[in-house]
């Protein structure tokens, strides 16, 4: 039975579990000791972390004791379980939003994210357009929003830099990808035609054709969508993690938690969440007290109006108050 906000339902662990024991059996380098805690139990405690964005040591003491998690999240970090659950989790989502498994197409983008004090400036820099010190997350989803490859550098490296960190990164786990979308940070003869020799993919430019209005661009917005499911975890609003390492690995846990959630809604029929646009409440209709209308209680009586006596033995002062009239040292405008 789910305790927090951020535990797994029964229905949500039945769709994660045996996949992520399934990678688990394929990353696992030998034959040990099984682990002492229940899987969900570890789960649901890197969910606590990653949803609430607390310290490690602030585990409530329901869960595993916070080295146990730690260790786990750790370890399994090192041997690519998030990014693998991912893997396996993005291919059923695209079958049922009626996609091939292995997309054609994807989008590119970046993001800079303050850093704490807990992040050494050897893994961090200073971003001169946003004016901010941290850590840049240069991301590659596919045209349904879910997240490809990841590179996590400093907020100094520029865009195109990283865009050819997560492209090679991409290369050893896609080979299907034909056209790659971008804005216009990323425009130039020889990011394009590097993509085009090495990886064999066509970069396009989206760009604005107004700079001063709105405008939904094509696809670029589906990676914007993106950075906004994830910064709904507050583990990554900030970037606290001491290694680029632990913060890709935070990344990819909370998009396996968004992908699982989405992915439970498909495989038990639920109903998408309703979406705003529709018809909303309407409040109560009262009475404006602003009027001197009586206020109604809640049989639909008017109330009986209290006189309240609270300054009624304060003497008044009805001489007009002028602002710019010079004060006394009595602290009173002097008429």
């Amino acid at each position: 039975m789910p305790r927090y906000p951020s535990d797994l339902s029964d229905d949500q662990w039945k769709v994660l579990e045996p996949q992520a024991r399934a990678v688990m059996k394929e990353l696992s380098a030998a034959a040990g000791r099984p682990m002492g805690h229940d899987l969900r139990a570890m789960v649901d405690a890197v969910a606590y972390v990653t949803r609430n964005g607390i310290e490690w040591r602030a585990m409530p003491a329901d869960f595993p004791p916070w080295d146990s998690v730690y260790a786990f999240y750790q370890r399994w970090n090192a041997r690519g379980l998030p990014q693998h659950l991912v893997t396996r989790l993005r291919g059923r989502l695209r079958e049922h939003q009626g996609r091939q498994p292995e997309p054609t197409a994807c989008i590119i983008d970046s993001q800079i994210v303050k850093c704490a004090d807990t992040v050494s400036r050897a893994t961090s820099g200073y971003h001169g357009g946003k004016k901010i010190t941290g850590r840049g997350r240069h991301l590659v989803v596919d045209t349904e929003g879910w997240p490809l490859a990841l590179a996590v550098t400093a907020a100094s490296v520029s865009d195109k830099a990283g865009a050819r960190l997560v492209t090679a990164r991409l290369m050893m786990l896609l080979a299907t990808l034909k056209i790659m979308w971008a804005d216009t940070g990323y425009n130039g003869s020889p990011l394009r035609d590097w993509m085009r020799e090495t990886a064999g993919i066509t970069l396009e430019i989206v760009a604005r054709t107004s700079p001063h209005s709105f405008q939904v661009l094509k696809r670029r917005w589906v990676v914007e969508r993106t950075f906004g499911w994830l910064m709904r975890y507050r583990r990554l609003a900030r970037d606290y993690e001491r290694t680029i390492e632990h913060h890709e690995a935070m990344v990819w846990w909370a998009t396996v938690f968004i992908m699982n959630k989405r992915l439970t809604r498909h495989e038990t029929g639920q109903p998408p969440p309703p979406r705003w646009g529709g018809e909303r409440p309407r409040p109560v209709p009262q009475a404006a007290l602003s009027t001197g209308s009586q206020p109604l209680d809640p049989a639909g009586a008017p109330r009986p109006v209290v006189h309240t006596t609270r300054f009624a033995d304060r003497p008044t002062d009805t001489r007009r108050c002028d602002r710019h009239a010079p004060i006394d040292s009595q602290g009173t405008a002097a008429a």
